[in-house]
């Protein structure tokens, strides 16, 4: 059953199932109950005993526990930063700075904004989206081209600069493989992660020329302008932005710390975990300071944004628990053999990119497909010879284009809800960019394979 065809089960069996059900927790469950069963030679004790055995581990690895720690506290911290006002603070002092005189500094702005606030795929969103909803009305812009700005910025970039929870997440599937240097690893998979890249770029070409093309040119998204509002509770920018700064400056010193000079070398989860610490001190002391919230008020807020992590924090769990477990039946490496009789080494990075988009469109997930296929695109790369970086990248891409794409996915219906645009009408105008932008980067995959 080990490095044979039947390894394959699990992971097929939970692409079904999250294709099927659409829930990204059953299927990795499911994937992990049955590779432990298959391990024990479908004895029920025998593989019961194998599954708790290998939560157990996940817990014990302290490189896990502190990803899953930054993952909640990155919740905790977004939830403190939007009830106390912080981030109404930030948009309106961006709106007193009068910045914006036209058209096109009007479509920069949330791309600007989308580039920045890489901490937090949903506050960036929330915050560019926010910011800029009046500027687009005032300007005659659709709420299709903000939507489509905003979500083609927020979470390419967040998949780019990784010092964020879904960097956390990517580095802890990576922890598993006993590199040397997985920080080095993730970072290396920023220049061969062409989506994300080309989806920015895109976003900015549209931003600066004001040319948009397909359905978008079409999009008017009429926004009713007689409602009245109430005005949203508003602190000191400076609540917002400090914070975010020093978590990105935090985590940089500490990776040159640990690594002895060399970042790359670093502790990856031990910098994000202490730097999501001192961030979100940061926050309740200045959150206190200000009065923007009582005690009892910021104990509720930093536990409801625990609350509000707790389903990614399970896909996670159960996403390093599926990584060992098929790790241990030699899935990875079985494919990789297979790849590498079978599969020309030009073909694997787009057949993974495809894989994963297909995986993350139908499930409106990236986490449960990086869950499945960052373990078998390492013993792919290992066995081929192909950059490690290269193939984990495809996977990366493949995820987030699948996420752009799907109408059901969390960064779609934010992207929707904090422009003010129709979900449906967003969903329609952003899939030709992606499109464009996924077929471009299976071509440069395999101009890129031809020459490794």
């Amino acid at each position: 059953m080990h490095d044979s065809a039947l390894s394959l089960l699990p992971p097929f069996v939970a692409i079904a199932i999250a294709v099927w059900r659409k829930n990204a927790l059953l299927a990795l469950l499911v994937g992990v109950v049955m590779s432990y069963l298959m391990a024990a030679t479908w004895q029920p004790i025998d593989g019961v005993v194998g599954t708790i055995n290998g939560f157990v581990d996940v817990f014990s690895s302290t490189g896990n526990v502190y990803i899953i720690s930054f993952s909640l506290l990155i919740g905790a911290m977004v939830k403190l930063l939007s009830d106390s006002g912080a981030v109404n603070g930030f948009i309106n002092h961006l709106a007193r700075m009068n910045l914006v005189k036209n058209k096109r500094q009007a479509s920069m702005l949330p791309t600007v904004i989308g580039t920045s606030i890489f901490t937090d795929t949903n506050l960036s969103m929330f915050t560019a989206g926010m910011a800029s909803q009046q500027l687009f009305d005032k300007h005659k812009l659709s709420r299709a081209r903000l939507a489509y700005l905003i979500d083609s910025t927020c979470a390419p970039i967040s998949i780019l600069f990784l010092i964020n929870g879904w960097g956390a997440y990517v580095l802890g599937l990576l922890d598993g493989f006993d590199f040397n240097d997985p920080v080095g690893i993730l970072i290396g998979t920023i220049s061969y992660n062409f989506y994300a890249i080309i989806a920015v770029a895109l976003a900015y070409y549209t931003a600066y020329s004001g040319k948009v093309f397909g359905p978008m040119a079409k999009a008017t998204s009429l926004v009713d302008t007689d409602e009245e509002s109430i005005e949203p509770k508003s602190g000191p920018a400076r609540v917002m932005w400090i914070p975010l700064l020093s978590l990105l400056s935090i985590t940089l010193g500490l990776l040159y710390v640990t690594g002895d000079g060399d970042m790359r070398r670093g502790s990856g989860s031990f910098s994000v975990f202490w730097a999501i610490v001192s961030a979100c001190t940061m926050v309740v002391a200045m959150v206190t300071y200000y009065r923007l919230l009582n005690p009892k008020e910021v104990g509720q807020s930093f536990i409801n944004g625990i609350l509000y992590m707790a389903p990614a924090v399970a896909i996670l769990v159960l996403s390093f628990a599926f990584g060992d477990a098929i790790k241990a039946l030699g899935t990875g490496h079985y494919v990789s053999e297979l790849m590498n009789v079978k599969v020309s080494p030009v073909f694997i990075a787009p057949i993974l990119f495809i894989a994963a988009a297909v995986m993350a469109f139908a499930t409106g997930t990236s986490w449960g497909t990086f869950a499945i296929l960052v373990p078998i695109a390492v013993p792919i790369a290992l066995e081929t010879g192909l950059p490690v970086p290269f193939l984990v990248a495809a996977v990366l891409g493949g995820g987030i284009f699948g996420d752009h794409a799907s109408p059901i996915s969390d960064t779609t219906v934010v992207a929707s809800i904090a422009s003010g645009c129709d979900h449906y009408e967003h969903v329609k105008t952003q899939l030709p960019y992606a499109l464009f932008g996924a077929i471009v980067t299976i071509v440069l995959y395999i101009i890129i394979g031809l020459t490794l």
